[in-house]
């Protein structure tokens, strides 16, 4: 496999490994609001803890994945492997 196609196999698995962390961050809040807390938040108040948790796993999985990329980049020489997803014009007619 050449670099674009390690690149775009990359993202794709970035973002799936991105919604995972997220659905399960949310399921895991949502298990632990409904066994420990329900009963102690009104009604009327129970679909803005969701909006919240939902907001929370968003942001968890945001920084699993930054984490996870930092990991990476340590460990793994990317351009070695990956090509830059944004190349500097000014940079593409110097190296031409």
């Amino acid at each position: 496999m050449n670099k674009k196609v390690n690149t775009i196999l990359f993202i794709l698995a970035g973002t799936l490994f991105n919604v995972i962390v997220a659905v399960a961050c949310f399921v895991l809040l949502f298990i632990l609001f409904v066994n420990l807390f329900v009963d102690a938040v009104p009604v009327d108040a129970r679909v803005w803890v969701l909006v919240f948790f939902f907001i929370a796993s968003i942001a968890a999985s945001f920084f699993a994945y930054r984490s996870l990329i930092n990991f990476l980049v340590k460990k793994v020489d990317v351009e070695k492997y990956f090509d830059p997803l944004f190349i500097n014009q000014k940079l593409r007619k110097k190296s031409s």
